[in-house]
């Protein structure tokens, strides 16, 4: 869990919660309550899980009356930057366990504990105040809670402004009230214990800026059809978000009911790591799926495959696993797998070297564990079969097998490894050629299938000598990053990137061993390794960009020139334990110096869980998504490699 004491500064009052629903919906916000992004919402659904996002509820303005004295238990920030009002006085404590909870001191006689959760059982968030049990039961004053929703209807990506269309109307019995902000949306519905005002007004110029830092628009105006009053001396105070039908019963019970499930839910988990890994896993169709990252992201075919080796395989989720490979299989065009499912349309997208490759190491992990059936086993071998057949012959985007064995991959114009930013025409790292992880890759895939079809067995003996003889930097005793590149016979990329660390670690079968493996290792932890993960090119590169920041194009630029990426880490300490040849000691030691400095940072920007990427430069701030699902997956994974 992450605890939070004040006093606060600024930067922990912006760190993140989440609280997925597993169909791709979700709450987020701050634990300052201050929403710095467009998507930060109360209620965040998923119309076509994973995706149609929808903003139905941004937020709330809530505060207690006492005394005739105003408290406010939420804050704002207004364009150009005005923050109002403050609560940093009262917050007293913020705590992810079990769920978000805040607690705020209004006075020397009473504190207000406030908490929000998702139930996954039922896709609603679930919203309570409550005296705290050192508050003075013999206040005879009123302590009266004022709730306003704050409502758009918006697809996630966009923002919202102040319009005729928007519909203010309200249905009304007893503690159900309802609204529907666009005919086209889904209904807005509440079941709440308190007195409901309809009052319908705009709150204007919200100032996201996270958003204004990635220089995107900032600004939103979202709107408010009225107030919820409690008061707190008699009961709690429950709010129920969802959008769908809301079944029978009282909020308070119904509450309750939703917070016992959640309670045991998530205590069956065996730690923090495998409590946050399940955000991740959510619906696709009638089978499941990992979302790559929130709060953007949906699900990705490369991520998806190096993520479930830590979420799911090293954790004992095999059905899942199982399912997720099951529906991928299915999907195997011309032997690649799809690397994205658009947010809007059904159409997969063939633009990868790697995620089909990244899906047999995936098969090869799941197998390897034994809870295989036959005819799961064969279909899975079946699909690897078929990616290797297609890349053998040669598929999409001259993505084919060379004379000497080495996979060839790459046109003008795309990305195709994992190195993907583009802006506009222009992509930022093309690596057309032979790039070093998807040699790595297309070895341990031909040797993972050659297990059952000794077909392949020959033609990763041909990769391995070939990869010897052409990767081997003989000025460094390292690995280039690309060779033939561009498709010009014999040249060659120096950069020093993390890529060549797979072909040391991070996958079942090593391509290099002994010097070079060590000179892999050196090289990577001279020039790449820092405390969240590996930078994506050496700082002594004239290429090297130390800071994501900025704009679209900046930080693409960025991305993977110098950019940190946690997941990294994975591959980095498997290299790094293979050429130690480590015994507890060495294990113990790891632990200390690899997986320490990434658990603090479970405790910073996304609460629980691993950031997407940091800046290559010290002090090395969390950038991109705060909730990362590879990022989190090698973590795991990395506790299973060092025995944690």
């Amino acid at each position: 869990m992450t605890r939070v004491d004040s006093p606060f500064d600024i930067e922990r009052l912006e760190d993140e919660w989440l609280e997925a629903d597993g169909f791709g919906g979700f709450a987020s916000g701050t634990v300052g309550t201050m929403r710095t992004r467009r998507y930060h919402a109360l209620l965040l659904t998923a119309t076509r899980a994973p995706a149609g996002r929808v903003v139905l509820v941004n937020g709330i303005e809530a505060w207690i009356e006492l005394k005739g004295e105003r408290y406010p238990l939420s804050m704002q920030r207004y364009a150009p930057d005005i923050v109002y009002p403050d609560i940093a006085a009262s917050l007293i404590a913020f705590d992810t366990m079990p769920w978000p909870t805040w607690h705020f001191r209004i006075d020397a006689r009473t504190t207000v504990i406030a908490e929000a959760f998702v139930a996954k059982a039922t896709c609603e968030t679930v919203l309570r105040w409550r005296l705290s049990s050192d508050s003075d039961a013999r206040n005879a004053d009123a302590i009266t809670l004022h709730v306003r929703p704050l409502l758009s209807g918006r697809d996630y990506h966009a923002l919202h402004h102040e319009n005729s269309a928007f519909d203010f109307s309200a249905s009304v019995e007893g503690e159900r009230v309802q609204w529907q902000s666009y005919h086209d949306l889904p209904t807005i519905r509440v079941l709440s214990n308190g007195a409901y005002e309809h009052a319908p007004d705009w709150y204007r110029n919200f100032c996201y800026v996270r958003e204004r830092e990635r220089g995107l628009d900032f600004t939103e105006d979202l709107a408010t059809p009225g107030v919820f009053t409690f008061d707190l001396r008699s009961n709690d105070a429950v709010m129920i978000l969802s959008a769908s039908p809301v079944k029978q019963a009282t909020a308070i019970e119904k509450a309750n009911a939703l917070a016992k499930t959640e309670t045991n839910r998530r205590a069956s988990f065996p730690s923090r790591l495998h409590r946050s890994a399940d955000a991740y896993v959510v619906a696709r169709s009638a089978g499941r799926t990992i979302v790559a990252g929130f709060p953007w992201f949906t699900d990705w075919g490369r991520d998806t495959f190096i993520a479930m080796r830590g979420l799911l395989i090293a954790t004992g989720r095999y059905a899942e696993a199982e399912s997720i490979l099951l529906a991928w299989a299915s999907t195997i065009s011309q032997g690649m797998c799809p690397n994205r499912f658009p947010d809007y349309g059904d159409e997969p997208e063939y633009n990868s070297v790697d995620a089909s490759l990244w899906f047999a190491v995936s098969v090869h992990d799941y197998l390897a564990t034994g809870h295989a059936s036959d005819a799961t086993r064969g279909r899975l071998q079946e699909a690897v079969d078929t990616i290797l057949s297609g890349y053998t012959q040669g598929t999409r985007y001259n993505i084919r097998a060379d004379e000497d064995g080495l996979l060839r991959a790459g046109v003008p114009g795309v990305q195709l490894t994992w190195m993907d930013a583009k802006v506009g025409d222009w992509v930022v790292t093309p690596r057309i050629g032979k790039p070093v992880e998807v040699q790595a890759l297309w070895f341990n895939a031909l040797r993972i299938a050659a297990r059952w079809n000794a077909r392949w067995g020959e033609a990763a003996d041909r990769v391995a000598a070939a990869f010897v003889q052409r990767f081997i930097d003989p000025q460094t005793g390292a690995l280039f990053d690309n060779v033939d590149v561009d498709h010009v016979a014999g040249t060659v990329d120096r950069s020093i990137r993390p890529n060549q660390i797979f072909a040391a670690g991070g996958l079942p079968f090593a391509l290099v061993e002994g010097d070079t493996a060590r000179a892999v290792v050196a090289q990577v932890e001279a020039h790449l390794l820092t405390p969240l993960g590996l930078r994506t090119l050496s700082p002594e590169d004239p290429a090297y960009r130390g800071r994501y920041q900025g704009g679209p194009l900046e930080r693409d630029g960025a991305y993977h020139q110098g950019t940190v990426w946690p997941w990294l880490l994975g591959p980095f300490v498997e290299a790094w334990l293979r050429v130690q040849l480590p015994d507890e000691n060495v294990r113990s030691a790891a632990r200390a110096r690899f997986l320490g400095p990434l658990d603090a940072h479970l405790d910073r920007a996304g609460l629980d869980h691993v950031s997407e990427v940091a800046d290559g430069d010290a002090p090395h701030t969390p950038g991109g998504t705060p909730f990362q699902a590879w990022s989190l997956g090698e973590r795991l994974r990395i506790g299973v490699l060092l025995g944690e």
